[in-house]
Formats: C-alpha cells, sequence, structure tokens
C-alpha cells in the first residue's frame, strides 16, 4: 500500500490565465464548446487547466500503471480489459465482478477530468493503493517528467483507424447535443485532417507514443483496437505479461476474455444506465465497436481526403492504421 498523501494544490492560477490569454483558440467545436491549444494539442478551458496541473505537479510511484489514448479508440474497453487483469491478482476482490457493479471510466479515472465526475470517487489518485491505475487522453508532450523519466511506471497506448475514430467521436459527441445542434459529418472530417478536435491534432497525438515505445518497449505497450478484436486471447495475454500479471493457465485467460467481451459490457446494466462522467450516459461509451463502420457513413470523397492526410502523416514512421 502507497504512503497516503495529500493531493497537490498548485498555487499558479494567475500564471496559468496569463498563459491562456495568449493561446490560440477555435470558434467552436463541432457546434460545442471553444478549444484552446496548447503546447501544440488542442483541449477544452477546463482540460487545459487541469493538464497544466497535472505536468506541473504530479509524481509517479513505483509501479504506476498509466493508460493513454486519443478518443474513441477503445479506452473503455482498455479500462475493463487492464481492471480484470489487475483484479486476478487480488484474491481478496478476486471473486467479485467489479464491471458488474459500476462502469470501467468509475475504477480507471481519466486524470484531467477526474474532478468533473459526476459519481462522486470512492478515491483520489493521490490516495490509491499501489500499483495506481489511472487514465489519460493528454498527448505524450505534456506527461509530467516524473512519469517519463520513471523506470517503474508503465505506459499502455491504444490507437485505432482514424476512420473509425473520427466516425466513434462524432458519434459519442453528437449524443449529447439537441437534433439541431448535430455537426455535419463533412465538417467533422475538415476539423479533424486540420487536428482541430478535442485532444487532437490525431496523427501527432499516436506518432508521440508510438515512437516512444519503439525506443523504451519495456515501459510502454502500443497495443492497436483492431488487433485486440482480431485476436483478443493474444493481445489480453500481452497486456498481462506487460503488466507483470501473467496468466498461470488458459482458463484464468478465458475469464479475463469473458469478462471483459464488448458485447457483454454493452449489455451489463450498469453501463445502460446511469452516468459517470458529467454529460454523458454510460451507454454513449458502448455503440457498436466494429471495425470498418467508418463506410456507412463516409463519401468516397471524405474516405480519400482521411486516407491522403494519414498516408502523409504516418509516411516513414513504419506504423500502419
Amino acid at each position: 500500500m502507497s504512503e497516503k498523501k495529500s493531493s497537490p494544490i498548485v498555487n499558479n492560477n494567475e500564471e496559468i490565465e496569463r498563459i491562456i490569454e495568449k493561446l490560440p483558440k477555435t470558434d467552436h467545436f463541432w457546434n460545442n464548446s471553444q478549444l484552446y491549444q496548447w503546447e501544440g494539442f488542442w483541449s477544452t478551458l477546463i482540460i487545459l487547466k487541469a493538464a497544466m496541473v497535472f505536468k506541473a505537479t504530479f509524481k509517479s510511484e513505483p509501479n504506476d500503471v498509466l493508460l493513454a489514448s486519443s478518443m474513441k479508440t477503445g479506452t473503455t474497453w482498455l479500462k475493463a480489459i487492464c481492471v480484470s487483469i489487475m483484479q486476478a491478482g487480488n484474491k481478496e476482490v478476486e471473486e467479485e465482478d467489479l464491471l458488474v457493479k459500476d462502469n470501467p471510466h468509475f475504477y480507471v479515472p481519466t486524470i484531467e477530468v477526474m474532478d468533473y465526475y459526476s459519481k462522486p470517487l470512492t478515491h483520489d489518485l493521490y490516495t490509491m493503493p499501489s500499483p495506481r491505475l489511472f487514465h489519460t487522453h493528454l498527448p505524450y508532450r505534456v506527461l509530467p517528467d516524473s512519469i517519463k523519466n520513471s523506470n517503474n511506471c508503465k505506459i499502455i497506448y491504444i490507437t485505432r483507424n482514424p476512420k473509425d475514430t473520427l466516425i466513434s467521436m462524432w458519434h459519442f459527441i453528437n449524443s449529447r447535443n439537441r437534433l439541431e445542434d448535430l455537426s455535419p459529418l463533412e465538417e467533422v472530417v475538415e476539423h479533424f485532417c486540420k487536428g482541430e478536435h478535442l485532444y487532437g491534432p490525431f496523427f501527432e497525438h499516436v506518432l508521440e507514443y508510438w515512437e516512444e515505445s519503439k525506443k523504451e518497449p519495456q515501459k510502454i505497450l502500443f497495443l492497436k483496437y483492431e488487433d485486440l478484436k482480431i485476436d483478443p486471447k493474444k493481445e489480453v495475454a500481452k497486456i498481462a505479461l506487460f503488466l507483470g500479471k501473467p496468466f498461470g493457465n488458459e482458463e484464468d485467460l478465458e475469464i479475463v476474455l469473458n469478462k471483459c467481451s464488448l458485447e457483454r459490457l454493452k449489455n451489463l446494466e450498469v453501463n445502460k444506465s446511469g452516468s459517470i462522467v458529467s454529460n454523458f450516459h454510460n451507454s454513449a461509451f458502448f455503440r457498436k465497436g466494429i471495425v470498418g463502420d467508418w463506410k456507412n457513413y463516409m463519401k468516397p470523397e471524405m474516405e480519400e481526403q482521411l486516407d491522403k492526410i494519414t498516408n502523409l502523416k504516418l509516411q516513414g514512421s513504419g506504423l500502419e492504421l
């Protein structure tokens, strides 16, 4: 158990406000919030302030596990899998199915929004027992140095085909809007290709973690949503091994696979009702979860536009999405 300590308090609000005044900003984000650009990525004002505090003050602990992702790339699924793997080694709660009791986002808080959960958390990041399991959508460049420089803190990053990512993000954002406020897909594609979206640009986000994972594969595990869909047994076993909790036998692996199947998660009562994140119904985190759903929505010119920017951004990286 890690030593409990108070959450750090930062007394630099004036400095933060001075920085924000000079930042580039968008007029709107898909008929919704205004976005600000800081350190090369776009976010809302609330998230931006939280990211600044996180970067400046967070102190990692040995055995911390940070899940990282851009938006709508398999975050909820990865959280459920990691919760189940970590639980499998804890005899006190092994028989209890945590995923039946609460949404995965309850157990693995997203750092930059954890103060804005609508449902009170039973813990906060600074009093969680070790090993701490938490998540961020923030790009690698703004992670605290204590995470980047730690030899013991591990990062698991998940990404997804950009076209499916965009369609999933479009549905997710629209899920809380009124019909008259829904953003046209053509407009969303334009913003996505320019990188002007929440936590964007997408490709720079992915490439930063990709390059770091090649430098330090023992520290950063890079996953693709499509691989997890095609061969969940192989990928979940890989995650467990990376976390230092390899499965002792095939049966233990199958238990986690069954607990975390997308179909089961989608149909759990806790994920069909209620809200864990402000303004978003739990069901919004579980839509289709299929590969290639973008084909049902995109016109050929949109596909061509996204393929062109994808090839341009990933050229020479060795990464295929």
